[in-house]
């Protein structure tokens, strides 16, 4: 099955992983505080907007993973005071689903004292608050669905399993999570990211 770029998010820890049959030579790579998809050096040059973004990043206490250029504003508000639920409804509502050829959707979640996932298609948004580990994909799975992954224990075990899914056409994945939070504490802790940009 070919999911496209998919993430999971839960109460502590989320996954982004990219797959792709159109763009295979991308990686992912740390900078600033953020995750960030990016050609490799043997990618064809390219002018679509699609192809490089930042897919995680900090706002606030909290995490923002998604699968293009709204994971930017997403922060910005949270940043700015926003309610995560607020903040990842009127982004994906501003910017809408992609308009390429497939109008591909736009999929986000927020990590953080109150978790949430979201997706606009070109049909639907939905935006909803999860308590177990949540996957919403561009393809196939575009409606939030129990996600078939445990997002406990190693973070960098976890994107590489996440990358090791049985999903075709694997590109790269990341983890991220609070690191050191107690049990129920949300917010608190470091954030701690892992990538995986297969082997």
């Amino acid at each position: 099955m070919y999911l496209g770029r998919f993430i999971i998010i839960g109460e502590t820890t989320a996954v982004y992983r990219v797959s792709s049959r159109s763009y295979p030579n991308r990686q992912i790579i740390s900078r600033d505080n953020m995750l960030t998809v990016v050609p490799t050096s043997e990618a064809a040059q390219t002018n679509n907007p699609y192809v490089s973004y930042n897919c995680m990043r900090q706002g606030g206490e909290k995490i923002v993973i998604g699968n293009g250029s709204h994971v930017d504003p997403i922060a910005e508000k949270i940043d700015r005071g926003y309610p995560a639920r607020d903040a990842l409804a009127e982004a994906l509502l501003a910017l809408d689903y992609e308009k390429d050829d497939y109008n591909t959707p736009r999929i986000a979640g927020i990590v953080g004292s109150s978790s949430y996932v979201g997706i606009i298609r070109q049909d639907a948004v939905i935006i909803r608050s999860i308590s177990e580990p949540t996957l919403v994909s561009t393809y196939e799975n575009d409606a939030p669905t129990t996600a078939q992954l445990s997002l406990k224990g190693d973070i960098e075990e976890i994107a590489q399993k996440a990358y090791e899914l049985e999903y075709e056409h694997p590109v790269c994945a990341a983890a991220v999570t609070h690191q050191g939070q107690g049990e129920g504490e949300g917010e608190s802790g470091d954030i701690v990211a892992q990538i995986y940009n297969g082997k």
